[in-house]
């Protein structure tokens, strides 16, 4: 049966995946956590997808992979040409080699029309497509690991409110509770 390849498969899950962390570096072992994709061919995947270009990556401390652009601005046929090569569709559905439009097999019209289909198809889906059906259908992505940082910063107090007070990286939670007991201790 004609599909995408797996590899192409966890390629789309990992930058679906990086699709709300486009202001931060994530590393190869949280897209692992966020897809269930193992880590050793994740890292494969990333650094081919670094070399065409689809993400930025940086080595070394503080290094990790993000998009290079927008989610909404790469689809899922840059994605599959990026892995698998521009011909990964095949010229004739037969799989002869013979067959072109001046030699053409009993399929050639049908495949050629269908071909074009499934590329416009691709290329009409995007990434950030992609991340919010797989989180909305609860399967596939696990809640992306920006979105876990988000909620703790959430709770966090942010450093500038606490640089008087010398609370800096209590949760917001934390302070609360000291000025419940402080209240109930009668100091305020």
């Amino acid at each position: 049966m004609l599909s995408l390849s797996q590899t192409t498969g966890y390629a789309i899950l990992a930058l679906a995946c990086l699709e709300d962390c486009q202001d931060r570096l994530v590393r190869a072992k949280e897209i692992a956590g966020c897809t269930g994709i193992p880590l050793p061919y994740l890292s494969k995947i990333l650094h081919a997808l670094g070399k065409v270009g689809i993400i930025v990556t940086k080595r070394g401390y503080g290094g990790g992979f993000a998009l290079a652009r927008p989610a909404e601005r790469i689809n899922l046929l840059e994605v599959a040409e990026a892995v698998e090569g521009e011909s990964w569709l095949p010229k004739c559905l037969l799989g002869l080699t013979s067959c072109s439009d001046e030699r053409d097999c009993l399929f050639h019209e049908f495949w050629k029309v269908e071909r074009e289909r499934i590329r416009t198809q691709l290329r009409s889906v995007t990434i950030r497509d992609v991340a919010r059906f797989e989180r909305s259908a609860g399967r596939g992505l696990r809640r992306g690991v920006c979105w876990e940082s988000r909620q703790k910063e959430k709770e966090t107090v942010p450093t500038q409110d606490l640089a008087k007070t010398g609370k800096q990286g209590q949760s917001g939670s934390q302070l609360r509770k000291k000025a419940r007991l402080r209240k109930t201790r009668g100091r305020t």
